[in-house]
């Protein structure tokens, strides 16, 4: 094997390694030596091979090992990161401030680049540990009557329809069944995942809007035209609507379905959220118009699909958030769970008792269910021993756990109202920001005011780490 392909020891002795720039050391805030690098990582094959051996012991072991080691150099990297913008924030030399700027910006590249690997091999876990079973998006549970009501809203002129819910609920699968009904009807289907505009789209609205019209562009597989058609003496979101109105719309023959995902990405950025918002209600208004622009405007149907309430203060006739389809999908009941178990064809493996425990763990969670009866079925563990490891680090939903954990460390205000949701035997209210925030994470469920936990595997984890 070439030097380049061995894999390469972590250093995890870093209490007195130096960075970057070398400016920070592990311990404390100090001038130092320039030279080094953060981490030396590099692991085998980040790609998931299709034959047997991809989920062989010895490789889900050695794939373990390598996340195992990648966690310790992403913990070490953040206290780093938090340490070097503590430098950054006290120093008042103007040249050492320019060098913090700078070691700053190289050490988050390097967190990033962590971070990604590590997410990278989780996949690869997950994948390995389900081998043999149906991709998780093919197993879809309907939630009667939301689905029927969805497709029956999408063949409407102008159709809204808005689709809320907390984080890995199903929501995307849900559209994508949304999208599939369209398309069976001949419509062109267009899906754009805000999670995908990086950082310098959202700078403004004017770049934001270039790039939805380009990707738009891009996916119906037509010429990007958005020069030819944009004037900014006309304002941003006319010029937006004039190419939608006077190219996309009246080029194609059929109804056109534009879904936006992930659409709280914008809620923090107020500059394009309200306006944006504005001019999708402008275009569900035009559609109801009795003339030639309104007959133009009701090709377009559009899904907007969110994890939660929690948007920045708008006007009602501003608004997109209070017309159309509101969609909020609830948790599994029983006989969604007991489907779920058949089509995973292990209908008789619970019993009504194991069915029970699995349900008193997770609640009706879409996505912790999936992982758990999808474990199951690969006859990794047993139903006792999932259970028992569950909200362990042991256990099979550790890397979602820890996720979200992250969630809360990263906001102190987050984690002290969550403690106290998760230390009482009744419900607690808390502001509505921090009750939308904890709500979208899906670690709450919303009584009436008040907050609960969601599941008891959350409440078991969390009661041992927000002490």
């Amino acid at each position: 094997m070439p030097d380049s392909q061995k894999p390469k020891q972590v250093n995890n002795n870093l209490q007195n390694a130096q960075f970057g720039g070398g400016l920070i050391n592990a311990d404390t805030v100090n001038a130092g030596q320039i030279g080094g690098n953060v981490y030396n990582i590099h692991f085998g094959q980040q790609t998931v091979k299709s034959d047997n051996s991809s989920s062989s012991p010895q490789q889900r072991k050695r794939s373990q090992q390598e996340r195992d080691s990648l966690e310790k150099a992403y913990v070490l990297q953040s206290q780093r990161v938090a340490k070097i913008r503590t430098a950054l924030i006290i120093e008042t030399d103007v040249s050492r401030k320019f060098q913090y700027e700078h070691q700053l910006q190289e050490e988050e590249r390097t967190l990033k680049e962590l971070g990604d690997k590590l997410d990278a091999i989780e996949q690869q876990l997950q994948t390995t540990e389900n081998s043999g079973l149906a991709a998780d998006t093919t197993i879809y549970i309907e939630r009667p009557p939301i689905e029927d009501k969805c497709y029956k809203a999408i063949v409407q002129p102008g159709a809204l329809i808005r689709i809320k819910a907390p984080q890995k609920m199903g929501k995307t699968l849900l559209l994508e069944k949304i999208l599939d009904h369209a398309r069976q009807q001949g419509y062109e289907t267009v899906k754009l995942d805000l999670k995908l505009a990086d950082n310098s789209t959202l700078t403004d609205l004017k770049t934001f809007l270039h790039w939805l019209c380009v990707n738009v562009s891009d996916s119906l597989d037509v010429s990007d035209k958005v020069d030819e058609y944009w004037q900014d003496s006309l304002g941003l979101n006319t010029s937006c609507t004039r190419y939608f109105q006077r190219y996309l719309l009246s080029n194609i023959d059929s109804s056109l379905v534009f879904a936006i995902d992930n659409f709280e990405r914008l809620f923090e950025y107020a500059n394009i959220f309200s306006e944006f918002c504005l001019l999708l209600r402008s275009w569900y208004e035009t559609a109801k118009q009795g003339d030639r622009m309104g007959k133009i405007w009701k090709k377009l149907r559009l899904v907007v699909v969110n994890s939660t309430e929690a948007y920045p203060t708008l006007d009602i006739n501003r608004s997109p958030f209070n017309v159309g389809l509101a969609i909020e999908l609830p948790e599994f009941n029983q006989q969604q769970v007991e489907e779920m178990a058949k089509l995973y064809e292990l209908g008789g493996y619970f019993g009504e008792e194991g069915l029970s425990q699995l349900i008193k763990l997770v609640g009706g969670h879409p996505y912790l269910l999936n992982e758990a009866i999808a474990n199951l079925k690969s006859q990794e563990t047993s139903l006792e021993k999932l259970i028992s490891l569950a909200p362990t680090e042991q256990g099979i939903f550790s890397y979602h756990l820890r996720q979200q954990l992250e969630f809360l460390q990263s906001d102190s205000q987050l984690k002290e109202s969550y403690a106290k949701v998760i230390t009482v035997d009744k419900p607690v209210q808390l502001n509505p920001e921090i009750t939308f925030k904890l709500h979208s994470l899906g670690l709450v469920k919303i009584v009436r005011n008040d907050c609960i936990a969601s599941c008891d595997l959350y409440r078991q984890y969390f009661l041992a780490r927000l002490e």
